[in-house]
């Protein structure tokens, strides 16, 4: 998925399915926190969401779906970052499957110390910028 650092690639289950025989709606989400813990992998974040500093936290989800997902169909999603600002930062996704969109979804973030919000450090900006192949200086903030 170019333009997506993050990869994930999974199997849709039964457990995915509503009714109508299609990934239920609520399941997205599950998809794409898979795709955002990989980013969060690589960009050395996985520590802060296990409790051991800051971590980030979802302050906002939203997901436009484009064409129904079926059992047994091979599903890709991939995230990278969109825009970071001083204490948060906005992530999107794209899911496929049959090599088509599926969906395209976004969240926002806002990372946490305890109970405060704090600022995203240059260390971590250089990061994404990194990951993403941007200047740093092209991630706002």
């Amino acid at each position: 998925m170019e333009g997506y650092p993050a990869v994930v690639e999974l199997e849709v289950r039964y457990r995915d399915l509503d009714p109508l025989g299609h990934v239920n709606n609520a399941v997205y989400l599950s998809y794409i926190e898979l795709a955002r813990v990989r980013y969060f992998e690589l960009l050395g974040l996985a520590e802060g969401a296990m409790g051991t500093g800051p971590a980030p936290v979802v302050a906002r989800a939203e997901i436009d779906y484009l064409r129904p997902v079926f059992l047994g169909q091979r599903v890709r999603v991939g995230a990278r970052i969109e825009r970071v600002g001083r204490t948060s930062f906005a992530m999107a996704y794209l899911v496929a499957a049959l090599g088509k969109p599926a969906a395209r979804a976004r969240t926002v973030h806002v990372m946490v110390a305890g109970r405060e919000k704090v600022p995203l450090g240059q260390e971590l900006r250089a990061r994404i910028a990194a990951l993403e192949r941007l200047p740093v200086e092209g991630l706002g903030g």
